[in-house]
C-alpha cells in the first residue's frame, strides 16, 4: 500500500509537469542511493555547465539545485514530456537511444521527432522507450567521482524494468 501511495504520489510530480507551463526541471532519482549530498540528477556527460558535452550522452550525477539553482546540464524543458521528448534546451538536444537491448546508453543528438527519441513518461516514475515499455531509464550500482568525492556519477541506460531494481529506475521532476 505504501508503494502505490509513493507511486501516485510520483505520478502527480509528472502529470502537473505536463499541465505546467514550460518551465525547466530537473529529472531526479527518487532513491538518493548512496549519494552523499542531494541525490541523482539526469545529467549531460563530459564536464559542468556550458562546458557539458552532448556527444557524451546522459548520466546519473550529484543534483546541483541545493546549490540555489538547477545546473544547464541537467535542464528539461516540462511540456516537452506530454510530447513523449526529454529535450535540453540550454543544448537544444534531445535523449534518444540507439537500442533498447538491455545496457543501451541514453545518447543526445539534435530532436528531430524519430522513434529513438520517443518515452514515455508511467504514473509510477518510470520512464521507458515508448517503443519498448518493459525497458526502464536505469542507473548503475556502481559509482564513480567527478572532480571531488562530492561529485558522484553513475551510468545511465536501459535495463528490465523490475520491482527489485526500482530504487534505480524511479524518477520525478522538480524546478528552482
Amino acid at each position: 500500500m505504501m508503494k502505490h501511495m509513493f507511486c501516485t504520489a510520483i505520478a502527480a510530480t509528472f502529470l502537473s509537469a505536463f499541465a505546467a507551463r514550460a518551465e525547466p526541471v530537473e529529472i531526479y532519482l527518487t532513491d538518493k542511493l548512496d549519494n552523499i549530498q542531494n541525490g541523482y540528477c539526469l545529467d549531460i556527460g563530459g564536464a559542468k555547465g556550458w562546458d557539458a558535452k552532448p556527444e557524451s550522452g546522459l548520466q546519473g550525477h550529484t543534483c546541483y539545485s541545493p546549490l540555489g539553482a538547477l545546473g544547464v546540464d541537467q535542464i528539461f524543458e516540462s511540456d516537452m514530456f506530454a510530447e513523449g521528448t526529454l529535450y535540453m534546451p540550454e543544448f537544444d538536444v534531445c535523449a534518444e537511444f540507439a537500442s533498447v537491448a538491455a545496457g543501451t546508453g541514453i545518447d543526445l543528438a539534435a530532436c528531430d521527432g524519430s522513434p529513438a527519441q520517443s518515452f514515455v513518461f508511467s504514473g509510477e516514475g518510470v520512464i521507458t522507450p515508448a517503443s519498448a515499455t518493459d525497458m526502464c531509464l536505469t542507473l548503475a550500482e556502481d559509482t564513480r567521482f567527478g572532480r571531488s568525492k562530492e561529485n558522484q556519477i553513475k551510468n545511465l541506460s536501459l535495463e528490465p524494468c523490475e520491482d527489485s531494481r526500482s530504487a534505480y529506475q524511479t524518477w520525478a521532476v522538480r524546478s528552482e
